[in-house]
Parts: C-alpha cells; sequence; structure tokens
C-alpha cells in the first residue's frame, strides 16, 4: 500500500482543500507508477481540459492512452 499524504493534508486549511490534496497527489502518483512523467502529463492535459475537451474523447487523456504516445 502507498501512503500519498499524511502531514501534508494537515496544512490543507479546509476540508474540501484537502480532499483536492488528496485527488492531486493520487492523480500524479498514478502517473509514477505507470512511468508517465506528471509534469509532461499536466502540461499536455491542462490546456486541453482548459480549453473544453471532449467528453467522448477523455480516454486519450488517461495514463494507458499517453504512455502509449511515442515521445
Amino acid at each position: 500500500m502507498i501512503v500519498l499524504t499524511r502531514k501534508n493534508a494537515l496544512f490543507a486549511g479546509h476540508g474540501q482543500g484537502a480532499m483536492n490534496w488528496a485527488m492531486t497527489a493520487s492523480f500524479l502518483e498514478t502517473r509514477k507508477l505507470n512511468a508517465v512523467d506528471p509534469l509532461a502529463w499536466l502540461t499536455d492535459v491542462l490546456p486541453k481540459h482548459v480549453n473544453v475537451w471532449l467528453a467522448s474523447r477523455i480516454e486519450e487523456l488517461m495514463h494507458r492512452s499517453y504512455a502509449a504516445k511515442p515521445a
């Protein structure tokens, strides 16, 4: 089992902030476990999300598809 946060969540300041931090940490650690560079993934995915990526193409943003893309 992997422990993502213990003390870091104490400084979230609010319950919702702690939940958001836990979700973000989970996304990043999942990328690391699947051999995907988290920074490269965020750099690619966040602009697509902000520019209203189609829900029918959401699978392209998942780590499974991202790891398969040529560098």
